[in-house]
């Protein structure tokens, strides 16, 4: 079992929306998440996500796992889940995960476990 975790501050990501428009959503966000995207504590929950499973993985976000090869949706639920893109899970082999995302105080903040092969 492995565990992944990342914090950010919200108000990093509204200035660099207001910066750079869709152009920083399109930066690390697949079209099927920015469809789902309708707040800014939405949008910083599924960065400190993706950093949280390229944490949990081992590698981080670079060469070896983009935040594109990271896709996350909600069950019918709600609850996020995540996927990753055929060619990641060749190299990264989740066998199950869970991840949790929540935001407050200014902040967004996710964790994650991830079982491999």
């Amino acid at each position: 079992m492995k565990i992944g975790t990342d914090i950010i501050q919200i108000s990093r990501i509204e200035k660099s929306l207001t910066k750079f428009g869709d152009k920083f959503k399109e930066r690390f966000l697949n079209p099927e998440e920015i469809i789902i995207m309708k707040k800014t504590e939405s949008i910083a929950g599924f960065w400190a996500a993706k950093e949280a499973i390229a944490k949990a993985l081992g590698c981080g976000i670079g060469s070896d796992l983009s935040f594109h090869d990271i896709v996350i949706r909600k069950n019918h639920r709600g609850a996020p889940v995540f996927s990753l893109t055929e060619e990641a899970q060749k190299n990264h082999k989740i066998k199950e995960s869970s991840l949790s995302i929540s935001h407050d105080g200014g902040f967004a903040i996710a964790v994650v476990a991830i079982s491999t092969f």
